[in-house]
């Protein structure tokens, strides 16, 4: 593993974007200057690239955001879809992969998951990292190495990280972190903030934290977390009922719901994202949306797990801001995560549009970059950090679409394998669907996964 580096500024340039999102319409022939890292002006009417400018056909869209990550479960890939069993059958083998990585092991995986999603057009991460430690629960040398890793590896795949270092205290209400799981803990709360407070922000990195759930971060540990995250204010997140074993389980402990446990021990706020968000009262939906807590859906994972749908539109309605991650990463690819969002109400309800396709591409994008602490990506305008992504208008799935509908396009058509171009910080990190910066992602990943195995 190299040392921690950050993804470099490209000089100033241009780019001619063949049509372009402004996040409410498709506009054609627009012109982007960029400067520092930043889009210093937005020119539209220019039909043809002017000289000197970096032409980028197809539509280009604000970069996206994927708000929960598990960088290592991309090992699990195929290999747990052998039989049948359930979410608790599927994290058995889930903690087998976790118990054979090393900050160098996972540096390398994580590099590659992390260029696998820049080909998507992700150009920020969530990442919900808890292993923490070696074997054991034995602490590294650098207690952060593991963390360290997956932040040098997002700036060698060229993307933003938000490192959401979470606190894995229990195995559920009153027990002790089983075998697996000691590579998790800190102990307590108190010692993992000692911990997480060595992490020190980079120009691609911001550093946040997160509650696991409340089975594995005890009661009256809760409002250290949340105190952590309030003085640095920093990004929160936290599973959420996601199962409703989970809930039973704190019905049992608590008397409440896991929605009301976290209330009242001051984690609910705007700055906090509620995971899967999936098996809630009304109470429950109320409270989340009444603080401004947001929901990160993650519906390829949902489904892959079995887990339910989640109450979405409620929850937006309630005043739960939406954003959307790959968590599992069964698949990589925001827009069928935005696609699912929309298509499983439709199963549940037997309707359709409940959310225009620019609902959709806001939670994938802007929503996304803020769930994760980045409040100036995620839009292309002047002032914002050039990140965006660029699909092909000429695809199998996407040729033939009138170009004034992109939005519909990208959510309902496409996929991460039509982006052409990937800009983060205004550097061109993919181009023409090439990663610039990690040579053949797909041997990368090949390679990482296997190393697990032997």
């Amino acid at each position: 593993m190299t040392t921690p580096t950050t993804p470099s500024t490209a000089p100033t340039r241009t780019y001619w974007l063949e049509h372009a999102w402004l996040g409410d319409r498709v506009e054609p022939g627009v012109v982007l200057e960029v400067a520092d890292g930043r889009i210093a002006a937005v020119r539209q009417d220019t039909p043809a690239p002017p000289p000197g400018a970096e032409p980028l056909r197809g539509l280009t869209l604000p970069g996206l955001a994927n708000a929960h990550s598990h960088a290592f479960h991309r090992a699990l890939r195929a290999t747990v879809q052998v039989g049948s069993g359930t979410f608790w059958t599927w994290r058995e083998v889930m903690y087998s992969v976790a118990d054979r990585l090393t900050p160098e092991s996972y540096h390398e995986l994580a590099r590659a998951v992390y260029a696998e999603m820049a080909l998507a057009g992700i150009t920020a991460v969530g990442e919900f990292h808890y292993l923490h430690h070696a074997r054991g629960g034995t602490r590294y040398a650098d207690p952060n190495a593991m963390g360290e890793a997956l932040i040098a590896a997002a700036a060698e795949a060229g993307i933003r990280i938000t490192l959401l270092d979470t606190c894995y205290l229990s195995a559920g209400f009153g027990q002790p972190p089983q075998a697996h799981q000691r590579r998790f803990s800190d102990g307590t709360a108190a010692a993992w903030a000692e911990r997480s407070s060595l992490l020190k922000e980079r120009d691609h990195a911001r550093i946040g934290a997160a509650v696991h759930s409340v089975r594995a971060v005890p009661a009256d540990q809760l409002a250290t977390v949340a105190r952590w995250a309030e003085e640095r204010r920093a990004p929160l997140h936290v599973h959420l009922s996601e199962q409703t074993a989970e809930n039973e389980a704190c019905l049992q402990a608590h008397g409440r719901t896991p929605t009301r446990l976290l209330a009242d021990h001051g984690v609910l706020g705007p700055r906090t994202t509620g995971v899967h968000n999936t098996h809630l009262t009304h109470d429950d939906i109320a409270l989340l949306g009444g603080t401004s807590t947001g929901t990160c859906m993650c519906p390829t994972t949902e489904r892959d797990l079995a887990d339910g749908i989640g109450p979405a539109v409620a929850l937006q309605r309630a005043g739960s801001p939406l954003s959307l991650g790959s968590d599992s990463h069964a698949v990589i690819d925001l827009f069928e995560e935005a696609r699912a969002m929309e298509l499983n109400e439709r199963l549940r309800t037997r309707t359709r549009g409940h959310w225009t396709a620019a609902a959709l591409l806001r939670a994938a994008s802007v929503d996304g970059h803020a769930a994760l602490g980045w409040d100036d990506v995620g839009v292309i305008e002047a002032g914002a950090r050039a990140d965006f992504t660029t699909i092909a208008l000429d695809s199998v799935r996407t040729a033939g679409a009138p170009a004034r509908l992109g939005a519909e396009t990208a959510v309902f058509a496409a996929t991460g394998a039509d982006v052409r171009h990937t800009v983060v910080n205004g550097r061109q990190i993919v181009r023409d669907g090439t990663h610039t910066l990690v040579p053949d992602v797909p041997q990368a990943l090949a390679r990482a996964v296997a190393a697990l195995s032997e």
